[in-house]
């Protein structure tokens, strides 16, 4: 798959949903289209007990979706208790994006940014007791020394900028005549 994954991790309690969803927007306010994935490490359940999507599912549905003119939602069991791999996921469900931002998915080989707060942390997950090569930048609250571009936390138009130069440009020359930004 040809589109650009970047991954925004920190640890628990840094913003990083904060600052994700202000990247979202800007690069919606520029004509991206974008796929988020939020890893989640803990079982969770999007359906609403006793609504009739629920029913379906607790009825034995082993993939239910729900569709609306807006919007499409898809809940499918798990065969096995494994998650299953983003890098799977991601030609099946996000071929119609220019770019995917996840939240989480610290251990993945995917391109970083790390969330920094220097009242949450004196470390980076990424610099801390194991050197991540695959961290790209640091979007903090405090002056870091580090061998990635800085990035003030508020300074989202600049992580946009950063992201834009760095991987849709790239991107958007690679993807055939009339995919990309629109």
């Amino acid at each position: 798959m040809s589109t650009p994954v970047i991954s925004v991790v920190s640890k628990s309690g840094t913003s990083k949903t904060i600052l994700l969803e202000k990247i979202i927007a800007e690069l919606k306010r520029r004509g991206y289209r974008i796929g988020a994935v939020k890893h989640d490490a803990h079982e969770f359940d999007i359906d609403r007990e006793g609504k009739d999507s629920w029913r379906l599912t607790q009825a034995g549905a082993d993939t239910m979706v729900i569709t609306s003119p807006a919007k499409i939602a898809m809940v499918k069991k798990q065969q096995v208790m494994k998650e299953p791999s983003l890098m799977d996921m991601l030609p099946a469900y996000f071929a119609d994006v220019d770019i995917v931002l996840t939240e989480g998915f610290k251990k993945s080989e995917l391109p970083k940014i790390e969330v920094h707060r220097k009242e949450r942390s004196r470390t980076l997950i990424c610099r801390g007791e194991e050197y991540d090569p695959t961290l790209i930048a640091v979007a903090s609250d405090e002056m870091l020394n580090v061998d990635v571009p800085l990035f003030d936390i508020n300074d989202f138009s600049g992580i946009c900028d950063f992201i834009e130069n760095g991987f849709l440009m790239r991107a958007r020359e690679t993807r055939p005549m009339g995919m990309g930004r629109r």
